[in-house]
């Protein structure tokens, strides 16, 4: 049930001229629940009704004629304030949770339409690091929200499996390195080989001309660039798996850059019959000086391709394969000019569709304020922190709670979930100092609040059947809503009825701190509840409507963490 949309339907008769949906949009809810649960300013109102703000609240007031949902009315300095029937509230959003559970929030907004979201896209023999953390988790969580929101999802992780850093590797493979060294420290022999190649070139500049020598080689299918290219692919990926069993990722296509090799001639020729391309010392680019952008390079002079190529190309196949409704591409900020070029060069081209392809652009992340550089080496590995912070919640148990069962099991779920949510908790566009003393704290804003808010929730229900279950059998109709018209109360019920709107907000605003925020504000009102509520009281009646209220914590906690990436240990 949307109150926003009832209270629009009983407003629209007396707001002539506009419309049931617009008036629903100038709802809001107030800071102060003194200032109702719902409220509708109307200041916006008083130039078309050439009222005074308080004068159209009183007269809203006047002629209310009432619904069930709600108990009374007030108009207070320009705003008309509405408060919810507690009872019918109560009953109506216990209702939804526990005949919903795991589809609670979820809306067919999207009919199936298909969204193809591009994320992740670690680059082929260098380190799986901090910093893609965040495009890896906020394009998985985007996946999950717009997937409960009906949508078709393909995730795509677009390898960085091609490009002159291949050429640099086969270089430096061939002068200082060592087949058995690979094959035994794998991805880290890789990675000090390309460090060492960019200090070699510092001082030997010519072997930057070596290397482009060797990738067009590469693209020109010769077989010992080739196979030397496949070993370093096969070697990288084994790294990746390991990162991506750990976080819990999965992805419908792993289609990298060299996918689109053979598919990229027929589009230059396509720039060229529209007449988009021009030679400029032996290169070729798409000029956009009329959009305000340095040119588009499309070939580089010694013949090679380059990002925007192969982008160009990507998205026509990704049309072509998916149809999609949107393709969204999950990267840093610092790419942002490069995606407006080439999403100008589809446009250019004529393609209708250019305006379905969107950038979601995020922060840098960095340790104690160090940037990352893979060229110098000054990198975190990922496994290595999500690693680290397993160990550290391990240690946390061992001495909290020494005969936790599977504690192995809830220190990886918690350790791995600590990382994201502190990923995860703040805009995505804003820079991450990570830091080990906010990540991993179990009463702060954190990913083991909300988890252990969660298990706090399991453990009512368990006590509640003497240790068997965490199920809750009582129907919703059975349940006595008024007696949850305390303040704790009827503030949990408020934020349980505020998943489905935050869900649906994180979709269109892309933007999965909005779930994250959420499930820290419903962590704290279910413990304010916890501590103000006795809940395994003998009144069999208060008993059974909190914990319904309880259970629907529970149900709503577990879905909202899921929507992010996040596991929800029943025990911790």
């Amino acid at each position: 049930m949307n109150y926003k949309n009832i209270l629009a339907s009983q407003l629209i008769a007396q707001l002539e001229g506009i419309t049931e949906e617009a008036i629903a949009e100038l709802i809001e809810y107030p800071p102060n629940p003194q200032m109702g649960d719902l409220s509708m300013p109307c200041f916006k109102l008083s130039k078309q009704f050439r009222k005074a703000p308080q004068a159209i609240a009183e007269e809203l007031k006047q002629n209310w004629q009432g619904h069930p949902a709600f108990q009374r009315v007030e108009a207070v300095s320009g705003y008309f304030n509405v408060f919810l029937e507690p009872a019918y509230f109560a009953k109506n959003v216990l209702g939804e949770v526990l005949e919903q559970r795991e589809r609670y929030g979820a809306q067919n907004i999207g009919q199936g339409r298909n969204i193809a979201i591009d994320y992740s896209s670690p680059n082929i023999a260098k380190a799986f690091h901090i910093g893609h953390l965040r495009t890896t988790m906020i394009g998985n969580a985007i996946y999950k929200i717009f997937e409960f929101l009906g949508y078709n999802c393909i995730g795509i992780n677009h390898l960085g499996d091609w490009g002159t850093q291949f050429g640099k590797l086969i270089v430096a493979y061939k002068m200082w390195g060592d087949k058995s060294v690979v094959e035994a420290d794998g991805i880290d022999e890789l990675q000090r080989l390309y460090v060492k190649f960019h200090d070699e070139a510092d001082v030997k500049p010519e072997l930057e001309d070596e290397a482009r020598a060797w990738f067009v080689k590469l693209e020109q299918g010769d077989e010992d660039a080739l196979q030397l290219w496949k070993w370093f692919v096969e070697i990288s990926l084994k790294e990746f798996q390991k990162i991506y069993d750990l976080l819990g990722v999965k992805f419908d296509s792993y289609a990298g850059e060299s996918f689109y090799n053979d598919k990229m001639a027929a589009v230059v020729d396509e720039l060229k019959q529209k007449n988009l391309l021009e030679e400029d010392e032996g290169a070729l680019l798409v000029r956009l000086d009329d959009y305000n952008m340095p040119p588009a390079l499309m070939i580089k002079k010694d013949g090679g391709t380059l990002y925007h190529t192969r982008d160009v190309t990507a998205a026509i196949y990704r049309k072509n394969t998916y149809d999609f409704d949107k393709c969204i591409y999950v990267t840093d900020a610092g790419q942002s000019l490069h995606f407006q070029q080439w999403f100008k060069v589809i446009e250019l081209m004529g393609y209708p569709w250019a305006n379905q392809l969107v950038h979601v652009p995020f922060g840098k992340v960095s340790l104690e304020g160090a940037k990352l550089s893979t060229r110098k080496g000054n990198v975190i590995r990922l496994e290595e922190l999500l690693t680290q912070s397993i160990d550290k919640i391990r240690d946390i148990i061992n001495e909290k709670n020494p005969n936790l069962e599977n504690k192995d099991d809830v220190a990886r779920q918690v350790g791995v979930g600590a990382i994201i949510f502190n990923d995860l908790s703040n805009n995505r566009i804003k820079d991450i100092v990570f830091s080990w003393e906010v990540a991993l704290n179990f009463e702060g804003e954190t990913g083991p609040y909300v988890q252990y808010t969660h298990a706090r929730a399991c453990s009512v229900l368990r006590k509640a059947n003497d240790g068997a279950s965490i199920e809750f059998d009582v129907q919703p109709e059975q349940l006595d809503a008024s007696l949850l018209n305390n303040v704790e109360a009827q503030g949990l019920l408020k934020q349980l009825y505020l998943f489905k709107e935050r869900v649906e907000q994180a979709g269109m605003k892309l933007e999965p701190s909005i779930v994250s925020r959420y499930l820290v504000d419903l962590a704290q009102s279910f413990n304010r509840f916890y501590h103000e509520c006795p809940i395994l009281v003998d009144d069999a009646a208060l008993r059974q409507a909190r914990l319904a209220l309880v259970k629907s914590t529970h149900i709503t906690l577990r879905n909202g963490l899921a929507l992010i990436g996040i596991e929800a240990p029943e025990k911790m």
